[in-house]
């Protein structure tokens, strides 16, 4: 038996950035409790099955693998979502595309694009503050699809659809007000690929060819068709890929190319404007 004030000294085991945090993660969802309850109820004793169970998760978080994977769910804006292997998880710095989005002047009833949607992070999440909007989100493998479903359906978001597709392949004959896309950007050789949680992240979410600029090349040269007359582009990139998303935005058209700082300060939102 070990009290959870001598269990939550256990973090000094972890890796990461905030080892104490991940371990207060894994006892809360442990013990199907808040955080609240861990300093409220130090004493609490954990019965030998927890404690077997949390070590098992300890094991593993120290050989690398994600908080988000051992418990299946990540917070994101206001939302808890479930996640897979299959899936990027949903980071912090992605609520800086969200705002932004949010922030735009845009049409009542906007129909919204997310690309590569993922676990539906940035979809959900405009959705949620803007129920109003349509929003739809595709992704190319099934089961990521069925996941952000699943995600939607435990908020209710009735009103965001999402469908299988390779970008905007099965989006034929549709236009819309805004497409946004947190897509994989990172250049196949880069030394970020394996460190940290990234080494257990599915490599379709992450690497693109050309110094990771091909899939971004690639919506951005598109999107001009699926917008309407004014409509808005938003993509999260790689920190030292602001210049070249900007100048693509600009060689394919758009206008009001600016950019935006994440939470460490680094670039990496681009977006512009499309009019006709």
């Amino acid at each position: 038996m070990s009290s959870i004030a001598k269990t939550l000294l256990l973090y000094k085991t972890l890796p990461g950035d905030n080892p104490r945090y991940d371990m207060e993660l894994l006892l809360c969802e442990l013990l199907e409790c808040q955080p609240a309850y861990l300093r409220t109820w130090p004493e609490t004793e954990l019965t030998v099955e927890q404690l077997e169970t949390l070590h098992e998760w300890l094991a593993r978080r120290i050989d690398g693998e994600p908080v988000a994977h051992l418990i299946g769910r990540q917070a994101f804006w206001t939302l808890d979502l479930l996640v897979s292997p299959d899936t990027l998880i949903p980071r912090q710095d992605t609520e800086v595309l969200v705002e932004r989005a949010l922030a735009l002047s845009l049409p009542i009833g906007t129909h919204v694009l997310d690309l590569g949607t993922g676990t539906g992070a940035i979809a959900l999440s405009l959705a949620t503050e803007k129920p109003d909007w349509k929003v739809f989100g595709c992704d190319f493998k099934a089961s990521v699809v069925e996941l952000a479903q699943k995600n939607a359906d435990k908020y209710q978001l009735s009103k965001v659809e999402f469908f299988q597709s390779d970008w905007f392949e099965k989006a034929a004959g549709h236009t819309f007000d805004l497409i946004v896309s947190n897509p994989p950007y990172i250049a196949p050789k880069d030394k970020h690929l394996y460190e940290g949680d990234l080494c257990f992240e599915a490599n379709s979410a992450l690497v693109a060819e050309d110094k990771g600029l091909a899939d971004i090349r690639h919506i951005v040269s598109r999107a001009p068709a699926y917008l309407n007359d004014s409509g808005w582009l938003v993509l999260e990139h790689g920190y030292d890929q602001a210049e070249a998303v900007k100048r693509l935005l600009i060689e394919n058209g758009f206008s009001a190319v600016e950019g935006c700082q994440d939470l460490g300060g680094n670039d990496r939102i681009s977006l512009g404007q499309y009019i006709r």
